[in-house]
């Protein structure tokens, strides 16, 4: 399977710097593998999102955007489970 590449938006950026140091490392492993797997085992299909996808780390849930044409991966957003929806 051909890598895509992982963009972060400015928003995702933000959220991720208000994490504490203990979940960021989960989270970051995570988001890199979404380089090679962009739809690993455990990622649900959001409805009404058109091709956005969300990630379980823990309490926090990755948002994410897959376009497969361009082989990119966009992040929008890594919220707690009660802010995500």
């Amino acid at each position: 399977m051909a890598s895509y590449r992982v963009v972060i938006t400015h928003a995702a950026e933000k959220e991720l710097g208000g994490l504490e140091k203990y979940i960021l490392s989960s989270i970051w492993e995570d988001i890199r593998a979404l380089s090679s797997e962009p739809r690993p085992g455990g990622s649900i299909k959001l409805k009404g999102m058109e091709k956005s996808y969300r990630l379980r780390v823990r309490d926090y849930r990755i948002i994410y955007r897959i376009d497969d044409k361009q082989k990119v991966v966009t992040i929008v957003g890594v919220k707690h489970r009660r802010e995500a929806y």
